[in-house]
């Protein structure tokens, strides 16, 4: 990608998270899908750390995952598309700062349009990362941003929810530093409450990003507007729905003997892709 190419997707992202109202930024875990999501209509991309992870056999949040493997991932999806994309870097790959600088200064470099860094440590015996240390981590992101020159939105993630930690006051100071150390969005992946979600999002003064599709959401995109969120992701829920149907269709061919009655193909995929 050239770096004239890498502004104008950097820029349109940007862009994005400015408004108005509220866009779906949804989560292809290869190259096929996400030429999918693009032919579909949708105007940017972000990795799943967890369908990434999957898709190799491995475990989400465990560490499992090396730093090269998830920027050359993010980059083969960026290459194959004309949209801006993000990664989902989990902890950045390293537990001090400088790791977090160096994950997001290698981003840049991949042509990424922005990338998430989350508080959570991936040790299931301490898993939440100390407030200041989280905040030193997003601060030396947000001078690595700086020091490149390219438009890139930084994203900081406050893991508490996805790890039992249901604090919403403590969520928020976090997400309060985070902005404070110079994130461009944040994110509290997990909240399910939409009286929570607009406390978020009167509790800072930058784009909140919302996950959906989780149990005891009940509510839709346009209450999510109403309620200030500028971004949505689907995060790992759309490879857990092309998963779930993949076991569906191999166990009934187990029990029954049989395929199963396949749905029409609603895309012509090989024109798609050798376009």
């Amino acid at each position: 990608m050239d770096e004239d190419d890498q502004r104008r997707r950097g820029e349109r992202f940007v862009g994005l998270h400015e408004g108005p109202g509220l866009f779906v930024l949804p989560n292809p875990w290869d190259v096929g899908t996400a030429r999918i999501l693009e032919h579909l209509g949708y105007q940017a991309l972000g990795t799943t750390s967890a369908g990434h992870a999957r898709s190799m056999g491995r475990a989400d949040g465990q560490r499992s995952v090396s730093r090269d493997e998830a920027i050359w991932h993010a980059t083969t999806i960026a290459e194959a598309t004309k949209l801006p994309v993000s990664g989902d870097f989990e902890r950045g790959y390293g537990d001090d700062p400088v790791d977090a600088a160096e994950t997001v200064a290698s981003a840049i470099a991949a042509g990424l349009s922005g990338c998430c860094i989350e508080d959570a440590t991936g040790d299931p015996d301490d898993p939440i990362y100390e407030e200041k240390l989280a905040a030193d981590r997003i601060e030396a992101a947000a001078t690595a941003v700086s020091a490149s020159g390219f438009p890139f939105v930084l994203v900081a993630r406050a893991e508490n929810h996805l790890h039992g930690r249901a604090d919403l006051d403590d969520t928020i100071a976090r997400l309060q530093a985070f902005e404070a150390a110079g994130a461009d969005v944040v994110y509290a992946p997990g909240l399910v409450d939409l009286d929570d979600i607009r406390q978020v999002v009167a509790g800072v003064g930058i784009p909140v990003n919302v996950l959906i599709g989780l149990p005891g959401q009940d509510w839709g995109l346009a209450e999510l507007e109403d309620a200030g969120v500028r971004r949505a992701s689907v995060g790992s829920g759309f490879y857990r729905s092309a998963m779930g149907a993949f076991q569906k269709s191999a166990e009934s061919l187990l029990a029954e003997g049989r395929l199963g009655p396949q749905g029409p193909d609603l895309l012509d995929m090989d024109g798609l892709f050798g376009q």
